[in-house]
């Protein structure tokens, strides 16, 4: 009997247990809650980015993750915030001129512009002219990093659709001007101002904003503290265009 039982309960013992199944995840369902997640943060960084002073961008990181690969130290970034009151209209104006004469007209995105530039390509052109609205220009600054790629072009069409759906034109120009980089590891237009001239962003002239606007192509290359020829003739390009649009306030109505 004893024997009868003890081989009863190594049979028992041998048996293999059986384990609970493992739950699967479809991979569709972890897309669906990644598209969710990044749908509803970046919402919520438009939302708080449309009345907060914005204490970095993704540019600026990526200055400094530039200073760390090829430097192995930081260097530290001159960037300002100043409110729209604080702002020369000239300052205004010139970027306007310069960058995006369309700025008040479109919603964020000069179909023109884009036409004419791929026109010039495909006619011969050397390369791609650019087509950047100020608004693509504040969603790639703000959000993504200056690499080229599908993706990347996806997410500023929709970060630029998002910036416009939620922020006055008023508030993307003031963004930009202090966003907007005019100098190495120099940002913004009081930074600038007070850099170059030693004024506030507030008291700029024409000439001064012109010149600042100038630069903004290649700030890096196209020096206001050292102008070259071509930054002077542009400087002069876009004072004529200024004088020819008018005032901010006129564009905006």
């Amino acid at each position: 009997m004893l024997t009868h039982t003890c081989l009863c309960n190594l049979a028992k013992n041998s048996r293999p247990l059986l384990r609970k199944p493992i739950a699967i995840i479809p991979i569709r369902a972890i897309l669906k809650k990644i598209l969710l997640y990044f749908v509803a943060s970046s919402l919520v960084l438009v939302l708080l980015f449309s009345i907060l002073p914005l204490p970095t961008t993704m540019f600026m990181l990526y200055r400094h993750y530039e200073d760390l690969f090829q430097h192995h130290t930081v260097k530290a970034i001159d960037y300002d915030w100043v409110g729209s009151s604080d702002i020369s209209s000239n300052a205004q104006m010139a970027v306007i001129a310069s960058e995006d004469q369309q700025f008040f007209e479109h919603f964020g995105f000069d179909f023109a512009s884009i036409r004419s530039a791929a026109s010039a390509y495909i006619n011969g052109g050397r390369r791609l002219r650019g087509a950047s609205t100020i608004s693509q220009q504040v969603a790639k600054n703000i959000f993504l990093t200056p690499s080229k790629s599908f993706i990347r072009k996806g997410l500023e069409v929709w970060f630029t659709v998002l910036i416009e759906l939620v922020w006055t034109k008023e508030r993307i120009l003031v963004v930009y001007l202090n966003i907007a980089e005019f100098g190495d590891h120099l940002f913004g237009i009081e930074a600038a101002s007070q850099r170059y001239f030693g004024i506030s962003a507030k008291h700029l002239s024409r000439a001064q904003a012109a010149l600042l606007a100038a630069t903004l192509p290649n700030p890096i290359r196209l020096k206001a503290a050292r102008p070259s020829g071509y930054v002077w003739r542009r400087q002069q390009w876009i004072l004529r265009q200024m004088r020819n649009l008018g005032n901010v306030q006129d564009l905006a109505s």
